[in-house]
């Protein structure tokens, strides 16, 4: 649905956004991340229009957006991080005026009927006739929302859709990002780094103007993990499942974490790269009838990849341990620069 392709911005001698290619197919929502700095914005206002690249090319569904962008833009729907609400209108007011000034055409669709649809989605029928300076934080994003579904866009692009939300607001909007994904390709940038990995398919992380990582969560954990450990609970006898745990074929070390309920300990275990201990553990300790109370993995979460990646010297390594072995070297070159 979008392809970018040697995507660069230069303010001067600096470069903004280097020579970047991804794609996002239709239907999949990508989490786009990145430091402050790091070239985030810039690529996402280049890809919505709002800024033109010095060199590279953007096409959206097959449509270059410098060549045709009245075209690509009637095929996105945008919202910034602070949406450009006009405060003293109701919500009625602001949807009707956005609704006109994108020249908005629904085919068997009045005006009205697909603005009190949107604001059904989205579920703001409640503010319809009230201020938008009146509204909570909650309601003034759903309601950017609401202005960026205008139209029926195929692609919406989110800058910080959560920022400034209560726990309860940054589900309810996580939700409503979950399911206009099933008819809609979602760009979606976000620091609120669990909310990205609960909500996003994959992954692309710039840094210093440059893309250091495209993947999904699941692979770039596996991929930069360099330890194998995983944390178990049993309810048995502490010296006895730790000499049993050690018996396993594999296993490196099992180190005691101390009790966490009443007879039930927790252990750190550390195996060998590739060994997969966790079926022999379960059939030893089921053999003694020691139940097997948690288990979980000490896999790296999005927030730990993010911050290894950007780090200068994690983010070399993982570029040449993943780089194809027969590829020309450009990606180490890259990161040399």
């Amino acid at each position: 649905m979008i392809e970018v392709k040697g995507l660069t911005k230069r303010y001067g001698a600096k470069a903004a956004v280097d020579n970047i290619s991804f794609t996002v197919k239709e239907g999949e929502i990508l989490g786009f991340l990145g430091p402050n700095g790091a070239g985030k914005s810039t690529t996402m206002n280049i890809i919505t229009g709002y800024s033109s690249s010095t060199e590279g090319e953007v096409t959206v569904g097959g449509t270059e957006i410098f060549e045709n962008p009245i075209a690509v833009k009637k095929m996105i729907g945008y919202l910034p991080e602070h949406p450009p609400l006009y405060l003293e209108m109701t919500v009625k007011e602001y949807l009707s005026f956005m609704y006109d000034l994108k020249k908005v055409k629904v085919s068997g669709v009045s005006k009205q009927k697909h603005i009190e649809e949107i604001c059904g989605h989205v579920r703001i029928d409640d503010v319809y006739g009230r201020l938008t300076k009146n509204l909570s934080k909650g309601y003034r994003q759903r309601v950017g929302l609401a202005q960026a579904l205008l139209g029926n866009p195929g692609v919406l692009v989110l800058d910080e859709p959560t920022v400034g939300l209560d726990p309860k607001q940054i589900i309810e909007i996580r939700n409503l990002i979950k399911g206009l994904g099933k008819k809609h390709t979602i760009i979606l940038s976000s620091h609120i780094l669990p909310e990205v990995q609960a909500t996003c398919e994959r992954v692309v992380v710039i840094n210093n103007g440059k893309i250091i990582a495209d993947d999904t969560p699941d692979n770039l954990s596996r991929a930069m993990s360099t330890d194998h450990k995983l944390t178990i609970r049993v309810d048995g006898p502490e010296d006895d499942v730790q000499k049993l745990l050690l018996k396993i074929p594999g296993m490196l070390r099992v180190d005691k974490l101390g009790v966490r309920e009443e007879s039930a300990y927790d252990f750190s275990m550390e195996a060998e790269p590739g060994a997969d201990i966790r079926r022999e553990a379960f059939k030893r300790l089921a053999e003694r009838s020691w139940a097997i109370l948690g288990l979980k993995s000490s896999e790296l979460s999005l927030e730990d990849i993010f911050l290894q990646l950007t780090d200068e010297s994690n983010k070399k390594s993982y570029i040449q341990s993943t780089e194809d072995p027969g590829a020309d070297g450009e990606a180490a070159d890259e990161a040399e620069q």
